[in-house]
């Protein structure tokens, strides 16, 4: 198999493993945030509490979190598809587009996500065409009365409330 057929059937497997749907956010050198979504999100460790992810070294915001040694991972909510969408896009302003706040950690933090951490950066590893950027929790929070949003084959939304219906049989 070619290493393009390989590629492409890699983006197809990996397009069909459902995932949450995050939108990390930072700032530049001169305090603009900046964020972006991402999907290659997970858990490290409990103690202390780690987690990672990592980001295409094409983008232009790199440096805000490759270099600024903090950032937040907002694990969306079923209902900011949206949002979602516009920190997906390449819209110049994308924090003019959502309500959101500076913590008193120095981050952006966009409102109504499920759940929120802000961590320090513990790590980065270059890999590939991307960096893993690990990150140590400094705080966290989350809404409770909201459901987390999915990703699977391109498409994004809700938890279906059949996923939570238990079968005996199973």
């Amino acid at each position: 198999m070619k290493k393009e057929e390989q590629q492409n059937l890699f983006k197809e497997i990996m397009g069909n493993y459902p995932t949450g749907v995050t939108v990390v956010t930072a700032v530049t050198e001169d305090g603009t945030p900046v964020g972006l979504t991402v999907n290659s999100f997970a858990s490290v460790s409990l103690d202390p509490m780690l987690l990672l992810w990592s980001i295409d070294h094409r983008v232009s915001s790199i440096k805000a979190f490759t270099e600024g040694g903090k950032f937040a991972v907002h694990v969306l909510a079923g209902d900011q598809k949206e949002l979602c969408n516009t920190f997906a896009s390449r819209v110049e302003d994308r924090f003019s587009t959502c309500k959101w706040e500076m913590s008193d950690n120095g981050l952006p933090i966009i409102e109504d996500a499920f759940g929120v951490f802000e961590c320090k950066t513990f790590q980065t590893i270059e890999a590939g065409d991307h960096t893993i950027l690990i990150g140590e929790v400094i705080d966290l929070k989350i809404e409770k009365n909201k459901d987390p949003m999915l990703y699977h084959r391109r498409v994004f939304g809700s938890v279906p409330p059949v996923f939570y219906q238990q079968d005996d049989k199973a």
